[in-house]
């Protein structure tokens, strides 16, 4: 697993999304209000989704190796009112982090996603609950009118680990082969290789780099190619359909935007 955050940090900022995520919820003028970018659901949804999952993840970290996701046994339901609600939610943060540190960052646990590019860990559960912590921050302040960008280290950080972890894949490409290319103005490039083969990303030297120059690559080996550049926070929104990817610039064939949101490696 590439990181670019220790297992520490990695709590600390668990710890500082869901303040920020549990402050929106606070400064909410209802809890019935929907949430643009989760149209399915109200921001008590969104809050009860947070509540759960986390203290689900915590039992499962807790479980260390097993064949499936634990459930939080005897878990309190989300309450309705909103002093009761936050503190409902704090609690369900701390269940998270008291057993994430318990196990530390190797314990090995159980986890969805395939272990190509990211291993079943503990860590690897503490980076992944900070990028959904983030985003559902986000979604939360864009509920109430004040959305903000993610922070750069941990939106540096959430390109590499989506194209890792909810990228990287064993099932076969289902069009020609391609390269897409992601560019942060902050300084980082990554590549995700889509074939028959199935996805895999890798770290480029710079934003500067093209499919000709990138170590490794044959520009002739690739039948199509695209990049995207903006800010780390507008990658990360856009790989996780928060905003349109028309909100980057892109160059080359912007239809393998189209046919990589599309595609589910599980059909």
């Amino acid at each position: 697993m590439t990181t670019t955050l220790e297992f520490p940090v990695l709590l600390r900022l668990i710890d500082e999304r869901s303040t920020a995520f549990r402050a929106a919820v606070a400064s909410a003028p209802s809890l019935d209000v929907q949430v643009p970018t989760c149209p399915e659901w109200t921001l008590f949804d969104l809050a009860e989704h947070i509540g759960e999952g986390r203290r689900d993840w915590a039992a499962t970290v807790a479980a260390g190796p097993a064949p499936a996701k634990s459930a939080a046994e005897g878990a309190p339901a989300a309450p309705r009112e909103r002093e009761a609600l936050l503190a409902w939610l704090a609690e369900s943060t701390e269940q998270l982090l008291d057993a994430l540190r318990k196990a530390g960052p190797d314990r090995a646990c159980w986890a969805w996603w395939e272990t190509l590019q990211s291993p079943h860990t503990s860590g690897a559960v503490a980076r992944h609950q900070l990028q959904q912590m983030t985003v559902h921050t986000y979604d939360a302040q864009i509920t109430i009118g004040a959305p903000q960008p993610l922070p750069d280290e941990v939106a540096l950080d959430g390109v590499d680990e989506f194209l890792s972890t909810c990228g990287a894949t064993s099932s076969a490409w289902p069009h020609k082969p391609a390269v897409i290319d992601f560019h942060a103005s902050e300084g980082r490039s990554w590549r995700l290789s889509l074939s028959a083969d199935g996805a895999r990303s890798t770290r480029l030297p710079g934003p500067g780099t093209t499919l000709a120059t990138a170590a490794g690559q044959d520009p002739d080996a690739a039948a199509a190619f695209s990049s995207a550049r903006g800010t780390a926070s507008e990658l990360v929104l856009m790989l996780h359909d928060r905003i349109p990817i028309g909100s980057l610039k892109l160059d080359g064939d912007r239809r393998l935007f189209e046919q990589l949101s599309a595609w589910d490696p599980d059909e």
